[in-house]
């Protein structure tokens, strides 16, 4: 993805799905949704991308020996590319500066702002054309990056039984069908994991809305009557097909086998 079009692109589609309430199934670091912000960046920022640097650096940061003796490390960061290793001076210089305890602080916060602004610098900038594009504006700037996420992501937390309090039937499915009790009462009785198979089954993502799963839009419609088919999804739509089972034994059975096989089978 070196090309700029491409990273702004990624950057629209995101975007998209803050301007369409899609939740997407993305992981980014803190400090990229900081970064769109455009809140200042430190250290501790690179302890969600990068863990075992920041913590390398906060160990020179308080190390008590003799830093230049023991680091031997100059201002000059090196990295690989296309298999061949390249170094980045942090300075005017910097191959020529040892690190020191007196200057260590500077080493440090040369380091994180190569890494996490200078070097991605045109790729970012293109992300973040294309993502202020579509939702830019002072309305974003009421959020913190945090919030910015959930916007995207979709909340961790999962309440069910705000789900079934929203849900509509259709097809023959009332709240109170013997089939509809049925399902609930297997979902109630399912682990948080379980659960998240679930919700990413029927809607192609295992979290909610930023305002709850009570928030969005959910439908369970009659497949046919009892028979051995699986129950399926209509993602785009949360919008669940359940055939009429027997009992809720088979219901729980068929229901597992749907989730757990969910993704490579076209079951989704």
């Amino acid at each position: 993805l070196e090309n700029a079009r491409e990273f702004n692109l990624i950057g629209k589609v995101l975007g998209l799905a803050i301007y369409n309430s899609v939740i997407l199934d993305v992981h980014f670091p803190m400090v990229v949704y900081k970064k769109l912000m455009g809140g200042p960046l430190c250290l501790q920022d690179l302890k969600d991308c990068q863990p075992a640097l920041y913590r390398g650096l906060c160990t020179l940061l308080s190390f008590e020996g003799d830093v230049e003796d023991v680091y031997s490390r100059t201002f000059v960061v090196d990295y690989e590319e296309y298999g061949a290793v390249k170094s980045h001076p942090l300075k005017p210089g910097g191959e020529s500066i040892n690190v020191t305890a007196d200057n260590r602080q500077e080493y440090v916060d040369l380091y994180v702002k190569y890494l996490l602004e200078d070097s991605i610098q045109q790729q970012f900038a293109a992300f973040a054309e294309g993502f202020h594009q579509v939702c830019g504006g002072p309305a974003l700037r009421m959020f913190i990056p945090e919030e910015l996420e959930l916007l995207i992501c979709g909340s961790p937390s999962l309440d069910f039984h705000a789900l079934q309090e929203i849900t509509s039937t259709e097809d023959g499915y009332t709240r109170d069908h013997p089939v509809i009790s049925n399902f609930w009462s297997v979902v109630h009785a399912m682990s948080l994991q379980e659960k998240k198979k679930l919700l990413f089954f029927c809607t192609g993502s295992d979290r909610s809305p930023i305002k709850g799963l009570g928030s969005m839009t959910f439908v369970i419609s009659r497949n046919g009557p009892d028979s051995d088919r699986l129950p399926t999804a209509h993602t785009c739509f949360n919008h669940l097909l359940l055939p009429e089972y027997r009992d809720v034994d088979k219901l729980r059975r068929c229901l597992m086998t749907a989730i757990n096989n969910a993704e490579g089978f076209g079951l989704m």
